[in-house]
């Protein structure tokens, strides 16, 4: 929680949670202050995740999830929240002070993100100098004969990794520990330092040689000792190096395309493993340069590999992005969805490629995308096609993208001979998990009617079967843990207690006139109401009215009181949806209805008490009980129910 004075309270008061929140989602206006979307934490079919403006909060009603700008973001970088602050702060170019954390762990933890990001940076500068080197003669002849001019080099910051495992090592080890340089996923080393071969046993290029330990070397295990960076060579050797940048631009990960002929050349393409800042099923590579021409359009261009993405966009598709050679995941999608829920999808025409696009579809339909898949002619890949056909020719081959199911239909008349039973139903079964994945039932009605024409089957037939999958299909939505049976003056007196912000801040502005009457204060009204009443006690709502009543005059927070998280939750779904206006009538009204539901309960338990099982014998205690529900029934005969002390 911020509070005054502090840097994060500084922040939050020059955050516009709108404009934050919709660097992520796509959100449209939805009232006067409130803006919605597709929550980026849950899937959902249809939007139930709310940004208020004014009280600069969000809140998603199907999942639950809520908080300010600084949880959100916290949450979907998955990051702690000084390095939230710190990010959101950035964004908004508020300089930065030196960054307080929770525990040590977490400060660790945040100073090895940040470092790996300032050696990854390094290490991009180094593999781009070593790219203009004599040595990089051959990686540029590469680049070149794949159609890659000077500006798309510079653009995507390509450079080369020298066939030496020592001098980005040198490089970086004056500046960085040997934990850091362990942890960056630039290096690998003998697990064992003390058994490594001796300097004449190694190759011309200073690399560990073939030499290993003997059975018949007997020092002891306790000699051995944890890698040194003496003992570390760079993984990437003799490499085209293609950074992986995050979303805002950073580097954080890097393929490397072999540059070797030899059996000892490694995969041709050798990726950084997962490290503290990349996570590959997180990330899809270009979205940096991407993500404002996928706004822009409203629709992006998904290919399967660096070289593929680089081509597309180089011949000017700056809404084109890639899955970074790993197989498409649900993160990627969710990601991909804060952009655009419009992809046409351009993977290798190949079997593994087929597939892979068949297993991409798959996850972009859970997540509600709309979706054309782009088949270029066998034996080209989007890198090939461009640099055979041109650009003009990809633009038509863009056009003729057809519809997801129309291709997944081919496909299955394509694998299974429909003019028999047999291959009828092979091709409904190769279709059904596809058609399962469709979140509405009135779209797979209307497929089921389509295959059943192009497959030449009984659309009643297929009807019935899709009927059964629908059935067993596992619903996508999440009930709403805040469904409680909370009344309408509940809401609206919680609504009132949390408005004294909102009256702090225009009292600072404004001043007072003498002879003027005082202006109506729902907060105020509310709060002395309460306080001496004591209406809320007995309440499902009882705890959150008692932290509302209890906060400090001084709260500009409302969401960042002590809440549990049912409390929190029940608090953002109710100020999210502020539909009328808190006028003095509204406000009585409220109350009398509480003072209304106390009567009625009290009018109950006297009643049980003089009349029910275990009824009073005592008389003095039966006439009191006589005369106090005298005095109820007459209260509640009242519209304005007194001042709420009969009871």
């Amino acid at each position: 929680m911020s509070n005054p004075g502090d840097f994060a309270y500084t922040v939050k008061q020059q955050a516009d949670i709108v404009r934050i929140v919709g660097d992520y989602v796509k959100l449209k206006k939805a009232g006067a202050q409130n803006y919605s979307g597709l929550c980026p934490f849950h899937g959902e079919k249809t939007a139930s995740f709310s940004v208020h403006a004014t009280r600069q909060f969000y809140h998603c009603f199907g999942c639950g999830v809520s908080g300010d700008v600084f949880s959100f973001v916290q949450k979907i970088e998955n990051i702690t929240f000084p390095e939230a602050v710190r990010l959101v702060a950035q964004k908004l170019n508020i300089p930065l002070p030196k960054a307080n954390y929770s525990s040590p762990a977490e400060a660790q933890e945040a100073r090895l993100r940040t470092v790996l990001l300032e050696v990854h940076e390094k290490a991009t500068a180094f593999f781009q100098e070593c790219l203009r080197r004599p040595e990089g003669a051959h990686a540029r002849e590469y680049l070149s004969g794949r159609g890659l001019d000077e500006e798309t080099i510079q653009t995507f910051r390509i450079g080369f990794a020298p066939d030496s495992g020592f001098l980005l090592r040198d490089r970086l080890k004056g500046e960085y520990g040997e934990e850091v340089l362990r942890e960056s996923g630039l290096f690998s080393w003998k697990e064992n330092p003390e058994l490594q071969a001796p300097r004449s046993a190694r190759d011309d290029k200073g690399e560990p040689g073939g030499q290993r330990p003997t059975a018949n070397d007997q020092r002891p295990a306790s000699s051995q000792k944890p890698p040194t960076a003496a003992a570390m060579y760079a993984k990437f050797r003799n490499r085209v190096m293609f950074p992986i940048a995050n979303e805002t631009g950073r580097v954080i990960a890097f393929t490397g395309r072999t540059l070797a002929t030899d059996e000892k050349a490694g995969p041709k393409y050798l990726n950084s493993p997962e490290t503290a800042i990349y996570s590959k099923s997180r990330v899809l590579f270009n979205l940096d340069h991407a993500k404002e021409a996928i706004r822009k359009l409203d629709y992006a261009i998904l290919v399967e590999g660096q070289m593929d993405c680089i081509a597309v966009y180089a011949a000017g598709f700056h809404n084109v992005i890639a899955s970074s050679g790993t197989a498409f995941t649900e993160l990627q999608a969710k990601l991909l969805g804060r952009f655009s829920k419009n992809a046409v999808v351009n993977f290798d025409p190949d079997t593994a490629g087929a597939k892979a696009t068949e297993r991409t579809l798959g996850l972009l339909v859970e997540e509600e995308f709309q979706i054309k898949v782009l088949t270029l002619e066998p034996g080209f890949d989007p890198d090939l096609f461009i640099r055979r056909k041109g650009k003009d020719a990809y633009i038509q081959a863009l056009k003729r993208s057809q519809a997801y199911f129309d291709y997944l239909i081919e496909r299955a008349r394509a694998q299974f001979p429909v003019r028999t039973a047999e291959g009828k139903v092979k091709a409904v079964n190769h279709l059904m998990p596809h058609i399962q994945r469709v979140p509405s039932r009135i779209v797979r009605d209307g497929l089921a009617a389509e295959i059943a024409q192009k497959l030449g089957i009984d659309s009643a037939v297929l009807r019935q079967e899709l009927k059964h999958v629908a059935g067993e299909r596992s619903s996508a939505g999440v009930k709403s843990p805040i469904e409680a049976q909370i009344t309408d003056a509940e809401k609206v007196l919680i609504r009132a207690l949390a408005s004294a912000t909102e009256i702090q801040v225009a009292e600072e502005h404004t001043s007072a006139r003498d002879g003027a009457e005082e202006e109506f204060d729902p907060a105020r009204q509310a709060h002395f109401t309460l306080s001496s009443e004591r209406l809320h006690i007995g309440l499902g709502t009882e705890s959150l009215m008692e932290v509302l009543l209890n906060a400090p005059p001084e709260t500009a927070d409302v969401m960042g009181l002590p809440l549990g998280d049912g409390d929190r939750a029940l608090l953002a779904a109710i100020l999210m949806k502020e539909e009328e206006i808190l006028t003095q009538g509204v406000v009585e009204g409220a109350i009398r209805a509480l003072r209304r539901k106390r009567l009625n309960h009290r009018l109950r338990e006297i009643d049980r008490a003089l009349d029910g099982p275990s009824r009073i014998a005592d008389r003095q205690q039966r006439l009191a009980l006589a005369e106090e529900r005298l005095r109820v029934k007459l209260a509640l005969r009242d519209p304005g129910l007194a001042d709420g002390r009969t009871a």
